[in-house]
């Protein structure tokens, strides 16, 4: 009953609530997106040119797929803000609005005549958030910046080393998606302090701040003990609490840091003289290392996968991208649209979120619905490049 009743709130949690979303890329697109499932209405404003991320990256029919991925469920329109009737348009939109996200470099807004001060004095209730790299002030804050950036000047790229003590190149941006969830929480703390207050907020996102905040523990371990990659046992240092090869190729997780789940691991394979083994190190003369490193090779990644379902030990399967659709779990928990794309709220009911609009597809509808623009307006701002 609990869970149905859940489910039933989270596809409406933001319902009446109204973003307008400036932003580009990827970072204030992911944050708007989290909303837009969670029920609020997203309107994403971009340039007569479009989001760069249209024509970034790989593409689909001739579109960005990031573009594609990060935009669905919004209302596209087009506005040239260098316009001042643009500029116009926009601050009559704000006053409708709920939330204003933006992603510009610092200042840009401003220059704009769209700052937060400025907005505030039209929409005293709105909440207000700015994404960058470097914060909106400070000596690295006009510097352009992506996120291999974020990742190395905060620390974060430091702890994905190779065997040689090489860092990794991540091939997921996580700093950017990571930065868009900051801007999410950022936003809803707004809303939610503005119901107590009933007043907005501005809410500057450092993305490398951001990250850095990661180091919570690893800077702290750093400065008491000496040692760089946080705790040790969970470093891949020990042989209950690392990754092993497997028979075709492929790699498993295993986490078995408490003992009972260790001794269910080595009991499961018939090796409960591993028990008092627990914390050996994974190190090329560790004779048990060398047993498990030989056990997990003889045996497949999906062999190993449902024992790791059948015995309670802390062991899953490393998965591609594509195989994460048809795994028990996520297939349980319906984590994956019908259309492909992993739901950003696993578990909560929501529905297929249409496509990504094409660019400037709500232009009019917007305009008409909310600032009652008539449609020889429309025409006269279209024919002067305003919209």
């Amino acid at each position: 009953m609990l869970k149905e009743k859940t489910e039933h709130l989270s596809s409406k949690l933001l319902e009446d609530v109204r973003v307008l979303d400036f932003s580009q890329y990827l970072p204030g697109p992911f944050a708007t997106l989290r909303l837009a499932e969670m029920g609020a209405e997203v309107i994403k404003v971009e340039p007569p040119s479009g989001d760069p991320a249209r024509t970034t990256g790989p593409k689909s029919n001739g579109e960005g797929i990031g573009f594609k991925a990060n935009n669905r469920g919004k209302k596209g329109i087009t506005l040239n803000l260098k316009h001042a009737s643009g500029r116009e348009i926009a601050l009559r939109l704000i006053q409708e609005a709920d939330v204003l996200i933006e992603s510009f470099r610092p200042g840009k807004m401003a220059k704009l005549g769209l700052s937060f001060e400025e907005v505030s004095k039209v929409n005293p209730k709105i909440i207000y958030c700015s994404i960058s790299g470097y914060g909106q002030d400070g000596i690295l804050s006009t510097l352009g910046s992506h996120d291999i950036n974020y990742m190395a000047l905060s620390g974060a790229l430091a702890q994905l080393k190779d065997d040689h003590g090489r860092p990794v190149h991540p091939s997921n941006t996580f700093a950017d998606f990571i930065g868009g969830m900051a801007a999410n929480e950022g936003i809803l703390a707004g809303l939610v302090s503005r119901s107590i207050t009933g007043k907005g907020s501005y809410h500057s996102i450092s993305i490398t701040e951001v990250m850095a905040s990661f180091m919570v523990n690893h800077v702290l371990i750093e400065k008491e003990t000496g040692t760089r990659n946080g705790f040790g046992v969970l470093n891949g240092s020990i042989v209950s609490y690392a990754l092993y090869e497997t028979k075709d190729g492929r790699f498993v997780s295993l986490g078995a840091l408490e003992s009972k789940f260790w001794n269910n691991f080595c009991l499961g394979v018939d090796r409960p003289d591993w028990i008092p083994l627990q914390f050996s190190r994974t190190t090329p003369d560790c004779s048990i290392y060398k047993k498990m490193i030989e056990l997990f090779k003889s045996r497949t990644m999906d062999e190993w996968s449902k024992f790791g379902m059948d015995t309670d030990c802390c062991l899953a399967p490393v998965l591609e991208g594509h195989e994460i659709a048809k795994h028990p779990y996520f297939l349980e928990k319906e984590a994956v649209h019908a259309g492909g794309q992993v739901k950003m709220h696993s578990g909560l009911r929501t529905e297929d979120l249409p496509s990504a609009p094409e660019k400037g597809e709500h232009t009019d509808e917007v305009l008409k619905k909310l600032l009652h623009i008539s449609e020889s307006e429309l025409l006269a701002w279209r024919s002067t490049g305003i919209i």
